[in-house]
């Protein structure tokens, strides 16, 4: 078998909800996402999604994953769609970094090792460990009152866990920290997460005001180092994830910080395999993980369900459904919430069927 074409789509996804807001006055209304067709000479076709969270969130935006793709192609042509391992290692030497750019890639060619053996991608991660998850919601910055009524609302629909984006004015953030845990019941979760939005003497006085709370801070400031200090403050579970890059990143953090939870998203790390990579270092250390993406939709959305089930259930904290933000479906038998329960799709691959007509026409063509 042989990769004779890679097609780049980049449709639009519109929020349900509006508008998305996190720290540092930072939001979007709608995403570019890029979607992947890779095919071969068999007639087996991959699909892959990379959607960065606007171009302010980290190292990606949408217009370079194309510009990306078309330099890693060449590498990757003409060659064998099943051994994952040696293309990832072609598109490094091709492209150094742009993790953003091959990770829609590496997912499609998960989906095509799926489909030509037959298995969900979860078997072949490590195994199936479970059939559905609970999924977390993010909670976009708004006022105190705004978010814990937006809370309340995805908890009628069946949601427990909660991601709060703090990362404003320390005072209000404790204000919104006590606004949203005063809705939630015991054994729910609530995060609140300042996207590296603190300097590290403000999160340390959040921290100590809401001490009392049944809360995780997460990702307080830019870099290690103020994490640390951070860290070292507070008594409360410590959830690190910008600064989570690789199996190096992981390593210093763990030594540094001693982390309770790991972010771990697909595209930040280059794709499943590398997710892979980390994802079981990290249980090996005894880390809880958040399994995830910066965005998406329904093929990032079942590309991490298929990450979850095939991790270790007391290893996993939580996921998000981010094709139930979005105003676009563009995949059928992809996995869709049903009340608190997101379910692993069961066909061989992703699981997944794409409608091509949804897409529009490729911006990019290699072949």
């Amino acid at each position: 078998m042989r990769i004779v074409g890679i097609d780049v789509f980049q449709p639009t996804y519109r929020l349900l909800d509006g508008k998305y807001a996190w720290s540092n006055e930072h939001f979007v209304t709608e995403f570019t996402t890029t979607i992947v067709r890779v095919q071969t000479d068999q007639g087996i076709v991959g699909w892959g999604e990379v959607c960065p969270l606007g171009p302010a969130y980290m190292g990606a935006y949408a217009r370079g994953v194309p510009a990306g793709i078309a330099e890693v192609a060449p590498a990757i042509l003409g060659e064998d769609p099943l051994q994952i391992g040696p293309l990832n290692d072609r598109m490094d030497y091709a492209l150094s970094g742009h993790n953003y750019a091959k990770s829609p890639i590496d997912m499609a060619l998960w989906d095509i090792l799926g489909k030509a053996s037959g298995l969900p991608v979860c078997a072949l991660l490590g195994g199936q460990y479970v059939d559905d998850f609970a999924p977390y919601r993010a909670i976009s910055q708004d006022s105190p009152v705004g978010m814990a009524a937006s809370v309340r609302k995805y908890r009628k629909e069946g949601y427990r866990k909660f991601q709060l984006k703090v990362g404003g004015d320390w005072q209000e953030d404790v204000d919104r920290i006590h606004a949203c845990r005063e809705v939630l019941e015991p054994g729910d979760i609530l995060v609140a997460d300042a996207n590296t939005g603190w300097l590290s003497h403000e999160a340390i006085k959040v921290a100590n005001a809401v001490a009392e709370l049944d809360v995780y801070i997460e990702q307080p400031c830019h870099n290690l180092e103020e994490c640390a200090r951070v860290r070292n403050a507070t008594p409360l579970p410590f959830v690190v994830d910008e600064i989570i890059l690789g199996v190096p990143e992981l390593l210093r953090a763990h030594d540094a910080i001693g982390m309770d939870v790991v972010n771990l998203k697909i595209s930040r790390l280059g794709g499943l395999t590398k997710a892979r990579r980390v994802r079981d270092l990290a249980t090996q250390l005894g880390l809880a993980m958040t399994l995830e993406d910066s965005w998406g939709g329904d093929i990032t959305t079942a590309a991490i369900a298929h990450l979850v089930a095939s991790t270790r259930p007391e290893n996993y904290f939580s996921a998000t459904d981010f094709n139930s933000y979005n105003d676009v479906r563009v995949a059928g038998g992809t996995p869709r919430r049903k009340g608190g329960l997101v379910p692993v799709p069961s066909g061989p691959g992703l699981g997944i069927e794409v409608e091509e007509s949804l897409l529009g026409e490729p911006v990019r063509l290699s072949a």
